[in-house]
């Protein structure tokens, strides 16, 4: 019912603020540099506010649909996952000149799209949060017992390890917005999305040193071999 109530809540919301949204930009455009600059101050202010706004609801409602949603599970080859979720991001990777490497990957018991959806979020986090330096990110994986467990490890700011908690909370941040953008969405639709597909998800980090966050999922039925 409050996966509902969010997701009806986010679409009712949707088009007011589309207008708010366009009209503080028509604001902005038209009368930029021909009031005062306070006047230009504070219509930046609403354009921002409304363009942020616009951006919680969007990550409310994706959040709500991966928790809504009870998806079948097949053997999946991992590598491929990993393969969909670099395409997908390719930009960023291209923009920050990144090093993204790799062990060999399994075959897994998970859903394909929200694998790579988990890949894509772990990814892209590592990638932002390597500031200023060049991103170096390692997927790595071992087996224990019935399950895969996958890391991901970059060398990037790291996490004190007083907000591990806080890290997989929707909306949760530890940075602020100028320096790092984002709502702090991303690890809290990992864990959504793990814990769906019988895993767990965690982190381990060092600060100034780097972060690996793990993951595991069921190993496949054929005994989910490394190719």
């Amino acid at each position: 019912d409050l996966e509902r109530f969010a997701y009806v809540a986010s679409h009712d919301l949707q088009e007011p603020l589309r207008m708010v949204t366009s009209f503080t930009q028509l604001l902005a455009k038209k009368y930029k540099g021909t009031l005062d600059a306070s006047a230009d101050e504070f219509i930046g202010y609403a354009v921002e506010g409304a363009t942020r706004m616009q951006r919680l609801i969007e990550d409310l409602l994706e959040y709500s649909r991966v928790s809504a949603q009870r998806p079948a599970t097949i053997d999946v080859q991992a590598s491929r996952s990993l393969e969909t979720a670099l395409k997908n991001i390719h930009v960023v990777v291209k923009q920050r000149a990144a090093i993204i490497t790799s062990d060999p990957l399994p075959v897994v018991r998970a859903n394909p799209g929200q694998l790579v959806l988990v890949f894509q979020n772990l990814l892209s986090n590592a990638i932002k949060f390597t500031h200023p330096l060049q991103p170096r990110v390692h997927v790595s994986v071992e087996r224990a017992d019935q399950h895969w467990v996958f890391s991901v490890t970059d060398q990037g700011i790291g996490i004190e390890p007083k907000h591990f908690d806080r890290l997989f909370v929707m909306f949760q941040r530890l940075n602020s917005r100028e320096d790092f953008p984002g709502n702090g969405i991303g690890l809290a639709v990992c864990k959504v999305i793990i814990e769906q597909q019988r895993g767990r998800i965690w982190v381990e980090s060092t600060p100034g040193v780097g972060t690996t966050v793990r993951f595991s999922l069921p190993a496949a039925a054929e005994g989910g071999t490394t190719p």
